[in-house]
């Protein structure tokens, strides 16, 4: 009996034994793990690892892409089709459809139905032409202002409680900005195209010809012009212009273009067809003040003094041979102005 508890004891003595190595095993596996893992956090602490470093740029890459595309999305909701006929059909299957139906681009500027679009896409003053919304109505547009000079043109709808553009600011604009152009290029059928681009320049003035494929149409050129050289009958020119390489295509024309905000900072007016990447956009801050008066007024009187006239950046397409350094050259003078009474004439400086 006496060796059999003996035997016991000593059995239960190994198994306590055994119970304590393993114990103590756990625990040290459990110590030396923790210092493994400690380690590997206060390395990516640190200096994270190649790999985590490259699943974090894609987190920040991914979410600057969805803010983006918020920002276009709404952006997009503003902009309208404008055609001067109402049913425009399959436009992509008629040849040279911008310039026959006259299709082209506007966006909304007031939630009471004002449109800003180009003046070569609505048409003169007191013109109609039909405006084609987001949701697909039509509504006849009433073109209450427009400046060839310039080609912008006013248009309203009566239409209430619209989605309107934030315009930005055109005067502090940089050369490399990333900016978005949209419009309706070739037709209807690719509405609301969004393209982008950087702003390539600033301050552009270009020389358009009928003669040579310039611009969008034809009766751009017939409009577009800031004043008709005596000298060619063909040529204009406009001035101030943002240069975009965002590709801008047919029927774009009227369309906005935007910053990464959002803010409509030019119309898209004029490309150059025999070069890519080169467009032209129509600054915002000219049109501002009007855009601001016309809704409460009404109406917007413009000052003139009676001249036209370019400044030193446009005299080389006039004359070679003309040089200044300040002041402008004066073109043209309406007779019974207020200029031509205080003596102003043509060549005067």
């Amino acid at each position: 009996m006496e060796a059999y508890i003996a035997k016991r004891r000593k059995k239960s003595s190994k198994n306590k034994m055994l119970i304590v190595i393993i114990f103590i095993f756990i625990i040290a596996s459990g110590i030396i793990l923790y210092k493994f893992y400690e380690k590997i956090d206060i390395n990516e602490a640190n200096q994270p690892p190649e790999a985590v470093k490259t699943l974090r740029t894609m987190e920040e890459e991914k979410k600057e892409n969805k803010e983006a595309v918020d920002v276009i999305e709404k952006a997009t909701s503003n902009v309208v089709g404008i055609s001067k006929v109402k049913n425009v059909g399959s436009s992509i299957f008629l040849k040279d459809s911008t310039s026959k139906l006259g299709l082209g681009t506007g966006v909304v500027v007031t939630d009471n139905g004002y449109i800003l679009t180009n003046a070569h896409v609505s048409g003169e003053k007191y013109s109609t032409c039909y405006v084609t919304l987001e949701s697909g109505e039509t509504f006849t547009g009433n073109v209450v202002w427009s400046d060839v000079n310039i080609d912008l043109s006013i248009l309203k709808i009566s239409c209430k409680n619209m989605k309107y553009a934030v315009l930005g600011d055109s005067d502090n604009i940089r050369v490399g900005e990333k900016v978005y152009a949209i419009g309706n290029p070739i037709g209807f059928e690719f509405e609301r195209t969004v393209t982008s681009g950087i702003i390539s320049a600033v301050n552009r003035t270009i020389k358009i010809e009928e003669d040579e494929d310039v611009s969008y149409m034809s009766n751009l050129i017939q409009t577009d012009a800031t004043i008709k050289i005596e000298e060619n009958k063909n040529s204009s020119y406009m001035e101030g212009l943002i240069q975009t390489d965002a590709s801008i295509n047919q029927g774009n024309s009227g369309g906005p273009l935007i910053n990464e905000r959002g803010e409509v900072i030019g119309i898209n007016s004029v490309k150059i067809e025999t070069a890519e990447g080169i467009g032209f956009a129509v600054p915002i801050n000219l049109i501002k003040t009007i855009i601001e008066k016309l809704p409460t007024q009404g109406k917007f009187e413009e000052a003139s003094i009676g001249i036209f006239a370019y400044d030193k950046n446009v005299i080389p397409y006039i004359d070679k041979n003309l040089k200044f350094d300040t002041g402008i050259y004066v073109v043209q003078v309406s007779r019974g102005s207020s200029a031509y009474n205080a003596g102003l004439r043509e060549k005067d400086i």
